[in-house]
């Protein structure tokens, strides 16, 4: 007992400094992974003119989302099966070699391809950086830490399109690419060198057909949200098809989960009523993020004549918001142990955020709206690392990683719908509008413009004016959606149930909780550095 003893001393006073490190090193895995697609939304337009292929343009994106998605729930189960550090390595070397690719394509089809390896490894390196944590950080302490995720991912979202923007000025586009590989080696040096995990052996085999089946469930998905409405209309045969194709295989998916000795994603975490509560907030928290994210920028630059070379920086007002709650909430609670009020608050704010922002007109000062942005922000601050956070502790240690992958999943599914279905409203309100304002002919001709400040400069005086008028009604009508959205995650939230946290104590009398929530003893400590 005494040796036992004296070992968790020493792992106590070599744990602040090893977790810092290794924390440094997951965050640049993190930061890798978000900041890709920002830096090469800016660099497209150089894509397509060297590589031509502008019919295909939508698929550089949509294959790395794809990708990136279908293979998250699998990373998540590897690691849980065959340790933690060597998925999670594995991912980075997966998502370098599709960057280097990338860098070297010669023609838009190779660069779809390569983009698809791009995201295989992408879905590793977020699950792993989320179940790392877990394993490493009791959720008790984890609140600390919440800041610095917060931080990366304003970071990623603010200075993805400036550092696009000038790395393909200066440098040229495939340097977006190349960018990935000095940082990515640093990663992989660091947490080959500091993080120490336990090796695991598998008793069983993976879960082939159930992962296949998954990720036809993703894919079907994914390309609904991302066709719908834009390639394909909503009630065409192609899209009808993929949502037949989705239901079938999600409904087999369930019935092989049953059977399976070793399930992809064991549906007994969802027993865990703050589990399934966690996901499906995580759900709605992507749906207002990812909507926010991208018709924001499209209101400010046409309607308030923004520039779109600083378009990150017009998301500052909600990134700094959402980076301060968060940090504030992560500090109370690590100090408290307390964490039901967080999502509730974060649900009002929510809500109140997205119809302050679907209140928006042509009159509306970037001030004004730098407000309600804000408003946006600190209820996404309250919600982003809390669901996560809560999500971890609602399970058994050995599903760290699924339930990891799991949260990540239906954030990531959350922000396809919410991009999909805003976008949807938007567009139609737009079209109905102009249409109104100047008749078919003028409505399609204006609606060939972008919408920039640059493009809508040299439209005619009444044009242009029933313009901003109608992409302030389409910005109404998404926002206004998000918050009827929204609605849904803050009734959720009161049905959390305030399990203490792992690592806040001794454990509950028997009884105490429900499912795995009531297992609060503390997380095993792990060896990770020298």
């Amino acid at each position: 007992m005494a040796d036992m003893t004296k070992t968790a001393d020493a792992s106590e006073e070599v744990k602040p400094r090893s977790v810092r490190v290794v924390l440094m090193a997951l965050m640049i895995a993190m930061l890798l992974a978000m900041l890709d697609n920002m830096i090469i939304g800016t660099a497209m337009p150089t894509i397509v003119g060297e590589l031509g292929g502008l019919e295909h343009l939508s698929w550089v994106v949509t294959a790395y989302t794809l990708a990136t998605a279908a293979s998250t729930p699998i990373w998540g189960k590897i690691g849980d099966m065959y340790g933690r550090k060597g998925s999670f390595l594995t991912s980075i070397v997966i998502f370098l070699i599709g960057s280097a690719l990338s860098g070297m394509a010669q023609d838009m089809g190779q660069l779809i391809g390569f983009r698809a390896i791009q995201g295989l490894g992408a879905g590793g390196l977020m699950v792993g950086v989320m179940a790392i944590i877990g394993d490493l950080i009791p959720p008790r302490e984890r609140g600390k830490y919440q800041g610095m995720m917060a931080g990366v991912m304003a970071l990623a979202m603010i200075g993805g399109p400036l550092v696009g923007g000038t790395i393909t000025d200066h440098m040229g586009w495939r340097w977006s690419f190349y960018i990935n590989l000095p940082l990515g080696a640093v990663a992989l040096a660091m947490v080959t060198a500091v993080l120490h995990l336990p090796k695991k052996k598998a008793q069983g085999k993976i879960d082939y057909l159930g992962a296949a089946l998954l990720t036809i469930a993703i894919t079907s998905t994914v390309l609904v949200t991302t066709w719908g409405g834009t390639e394909y209309a909503w009630g065409s045969g192609e899209v009808i098809g993929l949502i037949i194709v989705g239901i079938v295989s999600i409904a087999a998916f369930l019935y092989v989960e049953t059977k399976a000795a070793e399930p992809v994603m064991p549906l007994h975490i969802f027993r865990s009523r703050n589990f399934t509560l966690m996901s499906v907030i995580g759900f709605l928290v992507g749906f207002a993020m990812f909507g926010g994210v991208l018709y924001l920028p499209l209101f400010q630059q046409s309607v308030q004549g923004a520039s779109a070379t600083n378009s990150g920086l017009l998301l500052l007002p909600m990134l700094l918001s959402m980076m301060v709650v968060s940090l504030i909430a992560g500090r109370i609670t690590t100090s408290s142990g307390k964490y039901k009020m967080f999502p509730i608050v974060g649900g009002a704010l929510m809500v109140v955020g997205l119809f302050l922002l679907a209140t928006m007109d042509t009159g509306t000062t970037r001030l004004m709206s730098g407000v309600y942005m804000a408003v946006l922000g600190a209820g996404l601050g309250f919600l982003m690392q809390i669901t996560m956070l809560v999500a971890q502790n609602s399970v058994e240690m050995k599903d760290m990683g699924v339930a990891s992958s799991s949260a990540t999943l239906f954030r990531t599914l959350g922000g396809s719908f919410g991009v999909a279905l805003m976008g949807s409203l938007f567009t139609s309100q737009v079209t109905d509008t102009m249409t109104d304002r100047l008749g078919p002919e003028a409505a399609a001709k204006a609606g060939s413009a972008q919408l920039d400040a640059a493009s809508l400069a040299k439209l005619p005086e009444a044009m242009r004016d029933a313009y901003q008028h109608a992409v302030a009604a389409g910005t109404h009508s998404a926002f206004l959606l998000g918050a009827a959205i929204a609605v849904l995650g803050f009734v959720a939230a009161w049905f959390v149930k305030e399990v203490p946290l792992r690592g806040a104590g001794p454990a509950p009398t028997a009884g105490g909780g429900e499912g795995d929530e009531g297992k609060t003893a503390p997380a095993p400590q792990e060896s990770i550095a020298h």
